[in-house]
């Protein structure tokens, strides 16, 4: 253990001075390209509420369209190297606000690469160099929302990234059969392993509260975007946090559910987009989706094997679906939202992000009427 300290401290503080000399580069190009600007674009304001993989991918296309991103980011992981830190440092689980940070940092790929590194062996084998560097920060300046903020700086990120509480929470949840399943990496498990699906998820303790700065972007935003990401483990906790929910109710923005492409085995097995719709509303209020974004082209039938052999199905809408979401006062934006690359699917970050900067635009035309 000692010796994970002490690792743990030598490499943050390579990352921190290696860093640091990049974002003064960084800072002087930006300067530059200023002063050749009179104008600079800012953009609509917009909130992406999720965590995980879907997240970070959506925010490396949405930085090419606005700088006014403030990206909402669940704390709830205690699983690979971020429960690790969590557990052995007593701090919030680093993980998804890393890659949210990278995604919308102005950074060269390389320096990319080196902080998505994971340790192949030793004390700390399974941790990013990421993920250290943000623990050295939170010890460095004892706060966790410093931390954040501090790292953001060096990356000269695009928009903000902010943990949506600073509070120590767990995810509980609650399956069809009774059961109780304690911790986020645990869940998917259980559902395979016990065979019965998450009838409702809950937060741990349920009184965590929000940071203010999250609550006063989306009041004050032009666009709240929940997704894409995982419904129960990335998105949904987001919304049990205090005063979350009532933040988005009373904002004047057009709200945004982007679907996943495909279920998630241990998570949402057997679901279609309503059933996605239906699980937010379960654990939140109706009225909080006005439109919902969703795929619907058919994957080729050699990456569709691919992703069925782990019990994966497309999210599909269907004219019943249609129909019920219309009857909710859901709009549904459907097209081809994929993108491929080494058999590996994910959403067209940049072809979403236009759909989402047209919708903002045309809530500023709505307000400026």
């Amino acid at each position: 253990m000692k010796a994970i300290f002490i690792l743990i401290g030598i490499m943050g503080w390579i990352a921190l001075i290696g860093s640091i000399c990049i974002y003064l580069k960084i800072m002087k190009n930006k300067r530059q390209s200023l002063k050749m600007n009179n104008r600079e674009y800012i953009g609509p304001k917009i909130v992406v509420i999720g965590g995980g993989t879907g997240q970070s991918v959506f925010l490396r296309g949405l930085k090419h369209f606005t700088q006014n991103i403030t990206a909402v980011v669940t704390v709830a992981d205690d699983g690979g190297g971020s429960g690790a830190l969590r557990e052995d440092l007593g701090m919030l689980p680093p993980g998804d606000i890393r890659n949210c940070l990278l995604a919308l940092a102005n950074i060269e790929p390389t320096m990319n690469e080196i902080m998505q590194y994971r340790f192949t062996e030793g004390a700390l084998k399974g941790q990013s160099l990421g993920n250290l560097f943000l623990a050295a920060m939170n010890g460095l300046y004892g706060n966790f929302e410093t931390a954040v903020y501090k790292m953001s700086e060096i990356f000269a990120i695009t928009g903000r990234v902010l943990p949506v509480t600073l509070e120590d929470i767990n995810l509980i949840a609650k399956l069809h059969n009774g059961s109780l399943i304690k911790g986020e990496s645990s869940i998917p498990k259980e559902v395979k392993h016990q065979n019965s699906q998450i009838d409702k998820i809950y937060l741990y303790p349920k009184s965590a509260k929000p940071l203010e700065e999250v609550i006063n972007s989306i009041q004050d935003a032009d666009v709240i975007v929940m997704g894409p990401g995982s419904l129960y483990t990335s998105i949904i906790p987001n919304l049990l946090v205090k005063g979350v929910v009532s933040a988005i109710k009373k904002s004047n923005a057009t709200k945004v559910y982007i679907s996943n492409i495909m279920t998630q085995p241990g998570e949402t097995d057997n679901y279609n987009v309503l059933n996605h719709i239906e699980g937010i509303i379960k654990h939140t209020e109706a009225g909080l989706v006005d439109y919902v974004i969703a795929n619907n082209e058919i994957l080729p039938n050699n990456i569709f094997s691919l992703y069925k052999r782990d019990g994966a199905e497309q999210v599909l809408l269907d004219e019943n679906q249609r129909e019920a979401l219309k009857n909710m006062g859901i709009k549904v934006i459907e097209d081809n939202l994929i993108e491929i690359k080494n058999n590996y699917i994910r959403h067209d970050a940049k072809h979403i992000s236009s759909i989402i900067t047209n919708l903002s635009l045309s809530h500023i035309y709505d307000e400026d009427k």
